[in-house]
C-alpha cells in the first residue's frame, strides 16, 4: 500500500480560497482513490436496466456505463452477458469491444473480439476506431489489414478512423493508398470520407491536395465545409479560412458553431487579431451569442492575442457559461497574474454550482507552475484528491510539472511513484521536470531507467533528453541515445530530427550533424530552422548563412524564423552581399511587414555600414507601427553617432501614441552617452519612472553608467552602482574601469577591477584596464606588476582581429 505524505499547506490564502480548509496532512491512500474512480453508485442499480435477454437493454446498460465513466459498471455487464449466453450475439459483442476501448482497456477488447464466432463489419471497424484512438496505430494497421483480406469492403468509419491514423502518425505514403482505394470503390465523394480526407491531408501539411478534395466533392454539406475551413485554420492559412466563411455566406450555406469554432482557432494559431475580431461581428450578426462553444473559442483567440480584456468582456457577458469556458479564463491568465485572483475566480467558479474537470485542475496546476505558487498548488491538489481526479493522466502530468516547477521534485517523484498506470506522458513529465531544475544527470537516470523498463520513448522524451545531453555536455551519451532513435525508428521524424542536430551543433560537431542531415532523405522547414537557429546561436555564422542557401538550393521556402536567425548571422559577421541576398527574399514572401524580419533587416544593414538601407527598410515597415522597429532604428542611428536623427525616431514613436519599452530607453541613453549628451541622457531615464511608470531594468542602469563613466561623470556612476536595486554583473565594473582609464582615475580604477577580477578571475578585462589606468597616468612599475600578475594566474589576452568582404 503506497501512502503519499505532503506538507500542511500555509493558510496565507484563505480569505479568499475557502477550499483552505481542506487540509493538506495528505496520509491518502491511494488505492482507495483507485477503487473511487472506478465505482459508482449506479453499479448498485445496474439490473434494473437488463431485464431479459434483451440485447438493446444491455447495450443501453454499456452505455451508461460509458456516460458515468463506471468500469466497474461495465465488466459487471460483461460477467451478465456471459451468464446469459449471449457470447455469440454479434450485437451485444460490438457493444463490448466499444465499451473496452473507450475505458482504454483495449487488451480487453481484444479478448471479446478474439472469441468472436461471427464477425460484421461493425465489429472490424469498432476494434480499428479503438486500437487507433488508444494510440495503437500499428495494431489498428495490422487489423484493418486483415479486415481486406477476409474480404470485407471497408465503409465511411473504416475509412476515417485510418485516415486518421495516418494523419496522426505522418504517413503521407500510406494516406495516399487510402485515398486511391476510396477512389477506387466510388467511396471518394462520400461527405463523410471526403471530411476525413480533408483533415487528414491538412494535417499532414498538404492543403493543396485537400484543396482538391474539396474542389472534387458534388454534395458539399456544411461538415465538408467546416473541415476545409479547420483544414486551413491547420495548416496556418488563417486568410483562406475567412475567404471560405465569406464563400459560405455568399452561396447561402447555413453557418453552424463548428464553421466559426474552426475560423477562430485559425485565428488563434497564425495570431491574427484583425481577423477574429472580423469573425466577432459575423457572430454577433448571426446572433449566435448564446452557443457557449462559439463564444469559448472567441475567448481563446482573444487570449491568445493578448487581448485579454476583450476575452473578459466577452466572458463576463456570456450567459451560458460552461465549465469550457471557466477553463479557457484559467487557461488565459498570463505569467504576470496574481495567483489571488486565480484563487477568488475559482471561488466564483465553485459558487455557479458547475463541477471541475480534469481540464479545469489540469491548467490551475501548471497555472500555479508557472507562477511559482506552491501554497496554493497545494490546495488545488487536496480538492482534485477529494475529487477523485488524481488518476487523470492529464492532471497528475499537470501535478508533477507543478511540484517540478515549484522546486519540489521530490513530491513530484512521489506523486509519479503513486500512479498505478504510468503511460509515457507521466515519464516525460518527471524528465521534463529534472530538466526545468537544471537537475540534468538526474534526467538522464529517469530516462535510462525507462528505456531499461522498456516504456516506449515517444518524440517528447526523445527530445527533452537530447536538451538534457546538451546542457550537461554529454556527447557520448548523446551519441548512445541517437543509437536508441535510430532503434525506435524516429530518426526521420521532424521534431527528433532537429532535437539531433541541435545537440551535434552544440557539441561542437559539424561534421557529424552535416553526415546525419545527408542521411536524412529529405528535411522538414523546422529541422533546417533548428539547424540554421543553433549555428547562430553557437556562433557558426558562416556556416549558417551557407545552410540557408542549401535550403533555398532544396527548394524549401524560409518562414519568418530562418529569415530572422540568418539576417542575424549576417549582421554579426558583417556580410553586406549576403544581406543583400536575402532581403529579396524577405520581400518576395511578404515579411517585409513582420515586425521580427523587418527590424532583422534594418539591423543588417546597419551594422553592414549601409544606412540608407537600413532607412529605406524602416520606411517599407512602418506601416507596422510597432515599437520593435523603432527600437531597431534609434539603435542604428545611435551606432552610427548620428544621435539627433535617433531622437527624432523617438519623437516620431512618441507622436505614434506607442509607449516606448525598457529597450527603447536603452537605445536612447546609449546614443546621448556616445555624443556626450549626459543631462538629456539622465533626463531620459528620469522620464522611464516619472512619465511612463515603468522600472528601470539592468540594462537601463547599465547604460546610465556607462554613460557617466565616457563623459567623466565617474562619481555618479560609482553612485548608481551602489543604490541600484540589482547586483552589479561584470559588464557594469568594466564601463567604470574603462571610464577611469580614459579620465584617469587611479583610485576608482582600482576599486572598480578589485571588483570585476572578485567577479570573474578569468577574464583578462579588469587587469588589461587597470594596467592602461596605470600607464597612461605614469606609473609604469605598477602597470608591470598588474601585468605579472595576470602570467601568474594564468589569464591571458585574447587578441584583437579586424576582417573585410571582397
Amino acid at each position: 500500500m503506497r501512502i503519499l505524505r505532503l506538507p500542511r499547506s500555509t493558510s496565507k490564502l484563505k480569505q479568499v480560497f475557502p477550499f483552505a480548509s481542506i487540509t493538506c496532512q495528505l496520509h491518502i491512500i491511494f488505492q482507495h482513490q483507485h477503487h473511487h474512480r472506478y465505482s459508482s453508485k449506479s453499479c448498485s442499480s445496474y439490473s434494473n436496466l437488463l431485464v431479459g435477454k434483451d440485447p438493446t437493454a444491455i447495450a443501453t446498460a454499456l452505455y451508461h456505463s460509458e456516460n458515468t465513466k463506471s468500469y466497474f459498471l461495465g465488466t459487471q455487464i460483461h460477467g451478465h452477458i456471459i451468464k446469459l449466453g449471449l457470447t455469440s450475439d454479434v450485437f451485444s459483442q460490438n457493444n463490448l469491444v466499444k465499451m473496452y476501448s473507450k475505458f482504454g482497456v483495449l487488451s480487453y477488447g481484444l479478448n471479446v473480439f478474439d472469441e468472436m464466432l461471427q464477425r460484421n463489419l461493425v465489429s472490424w471497424t469498432l476494434i480499428i476506431s479503438g486500437a487507433i484512438q488508444n494510440g495503437e496505430f500499428d495494431l489498428g494497421w495490422e487489423i484493418y489489414l486483415d479486415m481486406m483480406r477476409s474480404g470485407l469492403r471497408p465503409n465511411e468509419f473504416t475509412f476515417g478512423s485510418v485516415m486518421k491514423a495516418c494523419a496522426i502518425m505522418g504517413a503521407y505514403e500510406l494516406g495516399l493508398c487510402i485515398h486511391g482505394f476510396a477512389l477506387k470503390i466510388g467511396m471518394e465523394k462520400n461527405p463523410f470520407v471526403g471530411s476525413s480526407m480533408l483533415n487528414m491531408y491538412a494535417k499532414l501539411g498538404d492543403i493543396e491536395s485537400s484543396e482538391r478534395v474539396f474542389e472534387r466533392m458534388d454534395n458539399l454539406d456544411v461538415a465538408c465545409w467546416n473541415s476545409m475551413i479547420g483544414g486551413y485554420a491547420q495548416c496556418g492559412c488563417s486568410f483562406e479560412a475567412l475567404k471560405i466563411v465569406a464563400l459560405m455566406l455568399y452561396r447561402g450555406v447555413k453557418i453552424d458553431q463548428f464553421t466559426l469554432v474552426n475560423a477562430l482557432k485559425g485565428c488563434s494559431i497564425m495570431g491574427h487579431l484583425e481577423s477574429g475580431k472580423q469573425l466577432h461581428g459575423i457572430i454577433i450578426r448571426l446572433e449566435v451569442e448564446s452557443s457557449a462553444s462559439v463564444m469559448n473559442a472567441l475567448m481563446d483567440m482573444y487570449f491568445k492575442n493578448d487581448g485579454k480584456d476583450s476575452a473578459l468582456k466577452v466572458f463576463n457577458r456570456m450567459q451560458n457559461k460552461d465549465v469550457i469556458s471557466w477553463n479557457t479564463v484559467f487557461g488565459g491568465f498570463s505569467q504576470e497574474e496574481d495567483a489571488k485572483e486565480i484563487a477568488i475566480l475559482f471561488y466564483e467558479f465553485m459558487l455557479t454550482g458547475l463541477k471541475p474537470s480534469h481540464i479545469t485542475f489540469s491548467a490551475l496546476f501548471r497555472k500555479c507552475g508557472e507562477l511559482l505558487d506552491l501554497d496554493l498548488g497545494l490546495q488545488f491538489f487536496s480538492l482534485a484528491l477529494r475529487l477523485g481526479f488524481f488518476y487523470e493522466v492529464n492532471v497528475t502530468s499537470s501535478i508533477i510539472n507543478m511540484f517540478s516547477r515549484c522546486g519540489a521534485v521530490e513530491m513530484a517523484h512521489s506523486v509519479f511513484d503513486s500512479i498505478h498506470i504510468r503511460n509515457i506522458i507521466t515519464w516525460n513529465e518527471l524528465i521534463s521536470g529534472y530538466k526545468v531544475i537544471c537537475q540534468y544527470t538526474e534526467a538522464l537516470k529517469f530516462f535510462c531507467n525507462l528505456w531499461e523498463l522498456g516504456v516506449k520513448a515517444d518524440k517528447y522524451t526523445f527530445s527533452s533528453i537530447l536538451e538534457a545531453c546538451c546542457e550537461c555536455g554529454s556527447q557520448q551519451i548523446g551519441r548512445q541515445i541517437h543509437g536508441a532513435i535510430l532503434k525506435s525508428g524516429f530518426a526521420s521524424h521532424g521534431y527528433v530530427c532537429s532535437s539531433l542536430i541541435k545537440a551535434y551543433i552544440t557539441f561542437g560537431l559539424l561534421d557529424d550533424s552535416f553526415e546525419f542531415l545527408n542521411d536524412v532523405n529529405r528535411l522538414d522547414l523546422p529541422s533546417w530552422g533548428a539547424m540554421i537557429s543553433t549555428l547562430v546561436h553557437q556562433g557558426y555564422n558562416h556556416e549558417a548563412i551557407r545552410s540557408f542557401y542549401s535550403l533555398i538550393e532544396a527548394g524549401e521556402k524560409p518562414d519568418e524564423f530562418i529569415l530572422g536567425s540568418v539576417l542575424n548571422s549576417c549582421a554579426v559577421v558583417a556580410a553586406y552581399h549576403q544581406t543583400k541576398s536575402v532581403h529579396p527574399h524577405v520581400l518576395k514572401m511578404g515579411f517585409d511587414k513582420h515586425v521580427f524580419v523587418s527590424s532583422a533587416v534594418i539591423d543588417a544593414y546597419a551594422k553592414c555600414g549601409d544606412l540608407e538601407s537600413s532607412k529605406m527598410a524602416f520606411e517599407q515597415s512602418f506601416i507596422s507601427n510597432d515599437v520593435i522597429i523603432y527600437n531597431t532604428m534609434i539603435t542604428a542611428y545611435a551606432h552610427h553617432g548620428l544621435v539627433m536623427e535617433a531622437l527624432k525616431i523617438f519623437e516620431k514613436m512618441k507622436l505614434a501614441n506607442l509607449q516606448p519599452s525598457q529597450a527603447t530607453f536603452v537605445s536612447v541613453i546609449s546614443a546621448c552617452s556616445h555624443m556626450g549628451l549626459v543631462d538629456q541622457g539622465r533626463l531620459l531615464f528620469e522620464s522611464m519612472t516619472l512619465n511612463y511608470g515603468m522600472e528601470p531594468s539592468p540594462d537601463n542602469y547599465g547604460c546610465l553608467v556607462d554613460m557617466f563613466s565616457r563623459n567623466g561623470y565617474l562619481a555618479d556612476a560609482k553612485h548608481i552602482i551602489e543604490v541600484m536595486p540589482f547586483p552589479p554583473w561584470p559588464a557594469i565594473w568594466r564601463s567604470l574601469l574603462s571610464g577611469c582609464r580614459i579620465h584617469g582615475n587611479r583610485e576608482l580604477g582600482e576599486w572598480a577591477a578589485h571588483n570585476l577580477v572578485k567577479m570573474v578571475p578569468e577574464n583578462d578585462a579588469a587587469y588589461v584596464l587597470l594596467s592602461k589606468v596605470y600607464s597612461e597616468g605614469g606609473s609604469w612599475e605598477d602597470a608591470a606588476k598588474v601585468r605579472r600578475g595576470m602570467i601568474e594566474r594564468s589569464v591571458s589576452k585574447d587578441p584583437g582581429y579586424s576582417r573585410i568582404e571582397l
